[in-house]
């Protein structure tokens, strides 16, 4: 008995919590990245993005070109958002493209999907994933596969 709990003991000891500086710094510059994104941080934003870099929602078949196109759009999509996070459940990278699974947590005004006057809560499930020029540490990519359907029975319920 004194060795399981022992054992318990020394198991429970151990953060499970990751520290980023012991991230590949690939999934660094990733953190890095999704922070000012959720932060809605266009200025350091805008150091990821070159005029080349894409930012392609393949589930809604949406593509944006250029860090110009992409603030834009970011800023329209952010307009009057009260709370947005990215719940990491699963990160790994292979080289520079990184892949993040989680769900896109917004609060904000019902207007832009149909509920005038209602505070929305909607938590997306979806895959991002990232590919980032390891040279200059700018993004070349970002992919979003998200599941408007969840997304959409979230809505009817509110």
């Amino acid at each position: 008995m004194r060795i399981i709990l022992l054992l318990c003991c020394l198991v429970f000891s151990f953060s499970t919590d990751a520290n980023i500086g012991d991230m590949p710094k690939e999934q660094q510059l990733a953190m890095k990245y999704m922070e000012a994104l959720t932060d809605h941080d266009y200025s350091a934003l805008r150091r990821f993005y070159s005029r080349e870099t894409v930012f392609y929602d393949k589930t809604a078949n949406t593509t944006y070109t250029g860090g110009r196109q992409i603030i834009g759009f970011l800023q329209r999509a952010h307009e009057g958002v009260l709370e947005y996070r990215l719940n990491i459940e699963h990160m790994f990278n292979t080289g520079s493209l990184v892949v993040i699974i989680g769900s896109y947590r917004l609060r904000g005004p019902g207007d832009q999907y149909g509920k005038p006057g209602k505070v929305i809560d909607l938590a997306v499930p979806g895959v991002t994933t990232l590919k980032f020029d390891n040279n200059t540490q700018r993004l070349i990519e970002q992919m979003d596969l998200m599941d408007y359907q969840t997304m959409s029975d979230q809505l009817e319920s509110q």
